[in-house]
Order: C-alpha cells, then structure tokens, then sequence
C-alpha cells in the first residue's frame, strides 16, 4: 500500500493515536505535536481573525482546522496529496477552510501574514530554495512559524536503518538561522520541545503496536513495521540529543 493513500493510513491509525494523546491533545494532527503546542505556535506567529495564512505540507489539515476554530484565520492549506485534501475538506465541514493541491515550491501566488511548516521541514532537501519562497510568498512583517528537526546530515548508516530516509533532511540550527538570514527573516521565538515529542513518540508507538493487528489488517505489516521502526529511531535520537525538536517563529524584516 502507497504511504499517499491517506485515507486508509488515517483511518487505520486514527484509534491508536486518539489513545496516545492526553485528553484534548489530539486535534487530527499526524507528528508529535500536541494541540497546546499548536496552539502556542500559532500565537506566537499572530495568527487571529483576518490573518492570512498559508500552511505548507497540511495534510489531512488537523493542525489547520484547529487554529482556524480556535484562533480565526483566512486559512490556505497546501499538499500535494489528494486524498489528504479530500479527508482534510470533508473534516472542515463550515470552518472558514480552503485548500489546493500542490507541490512545495513553488508557493500560491498571493502574499500572507503567516506561512506554517509543521514538522516537514526535514523532507526539503533544499533549505534555501524553501525560504526563499516562502520570505517572497510573505508580506513585509509577516511570519514563518516552523518546526525543525535539529541536527548533522544524516550517515550513510542512519540512511540504511530510516524507513523512506530520501525524505529526512536533517540540518543544524546554524544552517537554517544562515538561511533564513538570507532571506531576511530573523528568529523572534524559538522553544525546545525534544522531551516532549520524545515521550510522545514512546506513547505513539506503543499505541501502534497495541493495535497492530488491526493497523496490520488495513494497511498491511511492511506499512506498520516501517511505521514503528521510524518511530524507534526518533525515539533514540531525541533520547541521546543526535537531534532536537524545535519550534520557531521568524519575521520578515
């Protein structure tokens, strides 16, 4: 089964998660983020009614619908995913939601007071090209409010052991302060969440595996062993500090 069919990964996933957050913590979301932090990100960035924001690499949107419900926006989110925009609009129901497919970059064409990057930035090679974009997608003193998985370039011995690692492209928090600076964006917020998503990739996993034979049933072992072996190594890594969880928000100058 292909990992964009996201229709059967939701539904084939969506007890598992459910039981891993504490109670109000999940809101649809498919990371280790917690609503409250979500919801912390989105302040920090000036997110509120009027605001108009662009979420890259949405998904399924849960983090999405849950600011626009929460906080008020004129909400866009993107994906390259049909079938993640199909669950995404349907979940949206009367929310003040819209969205399109698309690759990343190139953006919208339109400018933003807010752009998200929640928990993909690791899948872009291109780490310049993406801020680029993203700095000329915004309107002066607007906001990219992201999350990055901090540290060196995985070896060649991590690359052989992660699941689908052409799509985890870890950098330093030098690297990605240089290129924000280029494209004149300067870190106003930054918050460590490494414990925490840690201890969230433990409960994820264990819920996985308490439901595998379910999970197994809808979207088959290799799926779920990939799944769970991904999630292992994020654990170890948050573990012994060879990456950290970070939270940002950075302003156009």
């Amino acid at each position: 089964m292909r990992q964009d069919d996201r229709v059967a990964f939701d539904r084939a996933l969506h007890r598992a998660r459910v039981s891993a957050y504490a109670p109000g913590e999940f809101v649809g979301q498919e990371s280790f983020m917690t609503a409250g932090e979500i919801r912390a990100l989105a302040v920090q960035a000036g997110v509120g009614p009027r605001v108009k924001v662009l979420d890259l690499c949405c998904g399924i949107a849960g983090p999405g619908r849950f600011i626009t419900r929460e906080l008020g926006c004129a909400y866009l989110g993107l994906d390259a995913s049909a079938s993640a925009l199909a669950i995404a609009r349907e979940r949206a129901g009367d929310l003040p939601c819209r969205f399109a497919i698309g690759h990343v970059p190139p953006l919208p064409a339109g400018s933003f007071d807010v752009v998200l990057l929640l928990e993909t930035m690791l899948a872009f090679e291109d780490k310049d090209a993406l801020v680029r974009e993203i700095a000329a997608a915004l309107r002066p003193g607007g906001r990219l409010a992201f999350t990055l998985e901090e540290g060196p370039p995985l070896t060649t011995a991590e690359q052989d052991v992660m699941p689908h690692a052409d799509t985890v492209w870890l950098t330093t928090l030098d690297a990605i302060a240089a290129s924000l600076d280029r494209a004149g964006l300067v870190v106003t917020w930054q918050e460590d969440h490494s414990d925490a998503h840690r201890a969230m990739a433990q409960a994820l996993g264990n819920a996985f595996t308490a439901d595998a034979e379910d999970i197994t049933a809808q979207i088959g072992r290799r799926a779920l062993d990939e799944l769970l072996a991904a999630h292992r190594l994020w654990i170890d890594w948050l573990g012994d500090g060879r990456v950290r969880k970070l939270a940002l928000v950075a302003e156009l100058a």
